[in-house]
């Protein structure tokens, strides 16, 4: 084939000129991968016997509070921009009514105090969703057999007016409840919080990407039954527009696309037809995959994580919560 004809009206276009120097592929790049578009997950617990490596999510350990104090430290350091923080609680203080995510002095709120005080200029964004306080290891409170609504979101409500009282920057309802954006943004306003961020989980399917996290928060052991009546269907992307636009009507402030990678073009439509600043999660599923394979020999551990967040990007992410952000921001910060 001649280049005449590989390039049809362009005779004299050769693509891979601008791909034959480093230099040239570094100003002819679409999308740049930086730190600051990193969120790094982090798990706390209270119970000393928690605090360990989460074995099928190699790498990644639960902090103590002090322990945690100083793993933002060292985020801050790289220059990650903001953590999300996730508890592992006591099995004892899990009931049918989750009454522990309302607790002022729960696990979550100590540790945002704490991060705060220490580290003040590093976001701190807190989940809010009851399945780590639940007896039943759902996002909502289960009447029947069925998580109901209404009910549910009340005592997302009352989760994070603690949170926020607690000093916690962005708020992250990720329970996929009718109308949790909209309570909670007025529960806010009325409480004098008008700065505190909403980034809703809008479009948060029923994956099964998410089996490793919830070993690591302690909610998998107690799940009943599954959350496809209120997580989306993997088979829907249309009905992520919907979501996406009712909780911007109801005040959010961002939202999110859950998983990440197998939804990259959920995320897409989503940038494309909002535009408001968008977060996509690299899921503990996506991370123990990429991680394990890695660990195989499978391909190379750096190469591949950076170009799985390079797509997130690609695909409109303004943020990437990520396990990988500290090991991808200290190489980003090699080449910078």
């Amino acid at each position: 084939m001649t280049a005449a004809s590989a390039t049809g009206a362009f005779p004299h276009t050769r693509m891979r000129r601008n791909r034959r120097h480093d230099w040239l592929r570094r100003i002819a790049a679409e999308n740049t991968l930086s730190v600051n578009d990193l969120i790094w997950p982090l798990f706390v617990s209270d119970r000393a016997e928690d605090c360990v490596g989460i074995p099928t999510m190699p790498g990644v350990v639960r902090y103590d509070v002090p322990g945690a104090v100083a793993a933002v430290g060292r985020a801050k350091a790289l220059g990650i921009p903001a953590v999300c923080l996730f508890p592992s609680i006591d099995p004892k203080l899990k009931t049918p009514d989750a009454r522990e995510a309302a607790n002022p002095d729960n696990l979550v709120c100590r540790a945002v105090r704490a991060i705060k005080a220490a580290h003040p200029e590093i976001g701190v964004i807190c989940d809010v969703a009851l399945d780590p306080f639940n007896s039943d290891g759902h996002d909502g409170i289960v009447r029947d057999g069925y998580v109901i609504n209404d009910e549910s979101i009340a005592a997302l409500v009352s989760q994070a007016l603690v949170q926020a009282a607690a000093g916690c920057d962005v708020l992250a309802p990720s329970d996929m409840m009718d109308g949790r954006v909209r309570a909670i943004r007025a529960a806010l306003d009325e409480s004098g919080f008008l700065d505190v961020g909403i980034l809703a989980y809008s479009a948060k399917y029923c994956s099964a990407f998410y089996g490793p996290f919830r070993d690591a928060v302690g909610s998998g052991g107690a799940l009943k039954g599954d959350k496809k009546t209120y997580q989306m269907d993997p088979a829907n992307t249309d009905e992520a527009l919907r979501e996406v636009a009712l909780d911007i009507a109801e005040g959010a402030d961002m939202v999110m696309v859950k998983p990440g990678m197998p939804y990259l073009d959920v995320l897409y439509r989503v940038k494309e037809t909002f535009g408001l600043p968008t977060v996509c999660y690299q899921v503990s599923g996506e991370y123990a995959m990429l991680r394990v394979a890695a660990d195989a020999g499978c391909f190379d551990y750096r190469k591949i994580v950076l170009e799985s967040l390079t797509a997130f990007k690609r695909a409109g992410a303004d943020g990437i919560i990520t396990y990988f952000a500290c090991e991808a921001a200290a190489w980003l910060k090699e080449t910078a």
